[in-house]
This record gives C-alpha cells, structure tokens and sequence, in this order.
C-alpha cells in the first residue's frame, strides 16, 4: 500500500463519517425550541420587561411554591385574569398552560402533583385593574 492509496482510503472514510452524522442529524426528530414564535416574542420583548417591573412594584409575593405540598401559591384579587404555564426546559412535551379567573377571596392554589419530577419554570402573567403583570419561578420537583 503506497501513500496515494492512504490517502483515498482517509478521505473515503471522512466523507463516510461526515455523511453518517448528517443523516443521523436529518432523522432527529426530539429537537425542542423554547418558543415557537421566538422572533415575534423578541419584538414585543419590550412589553415583557414593563410587565416584569410592574410586578416587582408590587408590596406582595404573588407566586410561592409550596415544596411541602407541590403546589403553588398565587395571591392575586378577586377579577384578575391571567395565565399560568409550566415550562419544561429539557421536553416541550410535558409543557402545561392554565388560563386564570380569579372569582373567590383569598390565595388560589395550583396543585403540582402530577407533573414529572425535574426542573421547572413557573411563568405567570396576569391582569389586575387594567396592568399586565409578569412573575417566574424556577423550582425543582
């Protein structure tokens, strides 16, 4: 075997090796965005920022996690409407959305208990008196 002959076997199995991972890459199926829509949510990035100051503006901790229970705790008036979403970093699968309409006095809670165990983000926006409001918990179940 000479080394032109070396060479053309390298390269063979370079392209071999390249052609492998591209189709393995193609045939993925279990790739997850944190958003769908990113680009529009970028746009009005903005608006997600004054709610967040809102919120911080506020005397009250309107979402609490309860370990103990696995549950959370919002604090929020009777008429707030708002929106609740379980996000799963590692499987948009298991993400969870719950739509807010807060008609009794007093502290709603939110069970978790049949959620999967890992790391979650809590998002919570809501409505109160005409004022979008934006809080989010990190907790691990």
């Amino acid at each position: 075997m000479d080394w032109g002959k070396g060479i053309l076997l390298t390269i063979i199995a370079f392209v071999g090796f390249i052609l492998t991972l591209v189709v393995i890459s193609v045939r993925q199926d279990d790739i997850h965005l944190v958003t769908e829509n990113y680009y529009e949510k970028e746009i009005k990035y903005q608006d997600q920022i004054d709610r967040e100051t809102s919120a911080a503006g506020l005397d009250r901790e309107v979402l609490l996690f309860d370990s103990q229970s696995k549950s959370m705790v919002l604090d929020l008036p009777v008429g707030a409407k708002g929106n609740l979403q379980l996000f799963r970093p590692s499987d948009a699968r298991l993400d969870q959305e719950l739509a807010l309409d807060i008609q009794e006095e007093g502290k709603t809670t939110v069970s978790l208990d049949k959620l999967k165990s890992g790391y979650w983000k809590v998002q919570l926006t809501w409505t109160e008196n005409g004022t979008d409001f934006y809080q989010e918990k990190k907790i691990s179940l």
